[in-house]
Order: C-alpha cells, then structure tokens, then sequence
C-alpha cells in the first residue's frame, strides 16, 4: 500500500510511521512522499529517509497535492499533525482514502476550529474525566469522518494542557499506526 503523508508540524506522527515501516510492523505500507503546508522540522525527517518531499503554499494546498498526486498509485493519505483544510473538492475525489489523527475522543471537541492546545483547553473545561485521540476517514466536514481507531487516557485533577498534549502523543503513537495497519490488511 503506498501512502502520502500531509503533515505541518514536528513530524512526531510521521516518525512513527516510519519507524513502523522501518521496523515490519507495516510490512505492506511504503511511504511515497510527503507533503506539507510549512516549513516544519517534518521536512527534515522525511529528507532523510529520501521520502520524495513537497513543500506547498497553503493558499493552493488541495490543488497543488492533487497535482502532485496525478498518477502516483497512491492508496492513502495520511494527514500526521496536518493543520490546514483541505477543500471539499480535494476530499470528495480521495473519498475513503484519507484519514486525520485528531486530539480528542471525536465527535466531541471537533470540528472548524478545534486543534492542538483549544481541543485540550475544552478537555479541561468540560470536566471530562477521560479522553484521548481519534483516527477518522476525512469528509469535506471537520473531524465527521466515519472513526477508525480511537485511544483513551484518564484526566486527572491537577493536569494541565501540557499533560493532556504528553497524553495524547503517547495515545496518537499507537492508534495512528493500528490504523494504518487495519487499512493495509483490509
């Protein structure tokens, strides 16, 4: 299964997609490029796998990937701690074939809006005594995808939106992987 992973930021996501490559664990899965909408340390880590890499304005992303994509054979999209949205045409013609890690237990705390430390500010607002991750198929809707895998963590009392960030890294290193792997063996 070839995948093309759309990321914006650190690249932790990728890493350990490459690292589960890497390793066997995605014994099917080769990463064919990557793409992003900044520069980010990302690109640094798929430079050096010599993982084909784009870097790509935000303002044309959704058709400058699509360009990108044109008869490449790709199974998947992955957006790894991806920040921008995609356009409605772009998740309509890679119906099913796209998937987003979010950082809480969807359909709560998604949607336009709703990323990095706001999700968690919400988390702890709320009250929830449990959260976690979700990985969904993408819709030209935020975070309304069909759920594929979602991870669960206690929230204690005393955390803070830098606990449930730790947190939910450690839940997103596993569930986006699994789900990865459940796509590859389907």
């Amino acid at each position: 299964m070839k995948i093309a992973v759309f990321v914006s930021g650190g690249g932790t996501n990728l890493q350990n997609i490459i690292d589960a490559v890497e390793s066997g664990y995605l014994s099917n899965v080769e990463i064919s490029m990557v793409m992003t909408d900044r520069d980010c340390f990302a690109i640094e880590r798929s430079l050096d796998k010599n993982i084909r890499t784009y870097v790509l304005d935000r303002k044309t992303f959704s058709e400058d990937a699509a360009h990108n994509l044109e008869g490449e054979d790709i199974d998947l999209i992955v957006l790894a701690g991806f920040l921008s949205i995609l356009k409605p045409e772009f998740t309509q013609n890679w119906q099913n074939k796209i998937i987003n890690i979010h950082p809480s237990l969807l359909p709560k705390f998604g949607g336009k809006g709703m990323y990095g430390s706001k999700v968690h500010e919400a988390v702890l607002a709320s009250g929830d005594k449990i959260s976690g991750a979700t990985v969904h198929y993408v819709t030209a809707e935020v975070d309304e995808g069909d759920i594929i895998v979602q991870g669960t963590f206690e929230v204690e009392d005393e955390d803070q939106v830098s606990d449930l960030q730790r947190k939910v890294a450690e839940v997103e290193k596993k569930i986006l992987v699994e789900a990865i792997k459940q796509i590859s063996e389907a």
